[in-house]
C-alpha cells in the first residue's frame, strides 16, 4: 500500500496533463493491473450520452489550438456565460505562460465534429494565488477555473448548479481515447482527501481533466466537484476532484 500511495503521490505532483491527443502518458492507463488494455477498456466502455441534449448539452469541450499544439479539457457551463474547468488546461507547460482567453474556445454539446454552440473566452478567473508571476502553481486546490465567454450560451442551452456534495456520483466528460463523444463513467464514490479535496477510483482519463462530478439533488443534476488529476493504479485510475466550494470566485 505505501509503494501504490508513493506512485499517487508522484503522479500527482506532477503537471496535470490536458492533452486531448494520444501520447505515451497514456500508457499507465491502458496498463493498469494484469491486463495490458484494463484502464482504456473500462474508458471505452462508459456510456455514450447524446451531447445534443438537456442536461448534457451544458457540457463542452474546453478547446486550443495553435500552429505547435491542439489540446482539449472538459468544461461545463455554470452560469449563463460562465464556464468551469481545470486550470491547469489554460497553462501552455511547454512554452511556459498561461493561454491567452481569445484562443480559447468552449464547444458546447460536441458531438462527433459539431457542437451545439461555440463561444470565444472573453476573459477567465484563476483562484488568488494562481498565476502569480506568470507561473502555473500545482498545488491541487488551486487548480480550478471559470471562463467568461464572449456569448451567454447558458440562456438557450441551461446550465448547472453548484451543490458541494461527498456523495456518490459519475463523471461526464470527453476522454482522450473518446475525444468527439461525451461519455459517463459509472458510479464513483468519492471519499475526503483533506479541505475540499476528494479522491476515488473511476474511469477518467486525460481530456476529462476539468469534467463535472455530478450529483443527484432534489432538482436535478448538480456539478458537486470537477476532475483535476489521475494517478493509475493496479486498483484502477486513482481520480482526484476539486470540490466546487473552493470556488470563491464563482459568479
Amino acid at each position: 500500500m505505501r509503494v501504490l500511495a508513493l506512485l499517487a503521490a508522484l503522479l500527482w505532483s506532477g503537471m496535470a496533463h490536458a492533452q486531448g491527443q494520444f501520447s505515451d502518458v497514456w500508457e499507465p492507463v491502458c496498463t493498469l493491473g494484469q491486463d495490458a488494455g484494463a484502464g482504456c477498456d473500462d474508458i471505452r466502455a462508459r456510456d455514450i450520452l447524446d451531447a445534443t441534449q438537456a442536461p448534457w448539452r451544458a457540457i463542452g469541450r474546453v478547446n486550443f489550438a495553435s500552429i505547435r499544439q491542439r489540446s482539449h479539457c472538459t468544461g461545463v457551463l455554470i452560469s449563463d456565460r460562465h464556464v468551469l474547468t481545470a486550470a491547469h488546461c489554460l497553462y501552455n507547460a511547454s512554452r511556459k505562460r498561461w493561454i491567452p482567453a481569445a484562443s480559447i474556445r468552449f464547444a458546447a454539446g460536441y458531438q462527433r465534429g459539431e457542437a451545439v454552440a461555440v463561444a470565444v473566452a472573453k476573459d477567465y478567473a484563476l483562484a488568488p494565488e494562481q498565476g502569480l508571476d506568470g507561473a502555473f502553481d500545482n498545488r491541487a486546490a488551486l487548480d480550478w477555473a471559470v471562463l467568461e465567454l464572449s456569448e451567454p450560451l447558458g440562456d438557450a442551452l441551461g446550465y448547472l448548479p453548484l451543490a458541494p456534495s461527498q456523495r456518490a456520483g459519475f463523471v461526464a466528460g470527453y476522454p482522450g481515447l473518446r475525444p468527439h463523444v461525451l461519455s459517463r463513467t459509472g458510479s464513483c464514490d468519492p471519499r475526503p482527501l483533506g479541505p475540499s479535496l476528494m479522491q476515488a477510483i473511476c474511469p477518467v482519463m486525460m481530456g476529462d481533466s476539468g469534467a463535472p462530478l455530478l450529483v443527484e439533488t432534489e432538482t436535478g443534476l448538480a456539478v458537486a466537484a470537477i476532475l483535476s488529476r489521475i494517478a493509475p493504479t493496479p486498483q484502477g485510475i486513482d481520480a482526484l476532484f476539486l470540490s466546487v466550494d473552493l470556488l470563491d470566485q464563482v459568479p
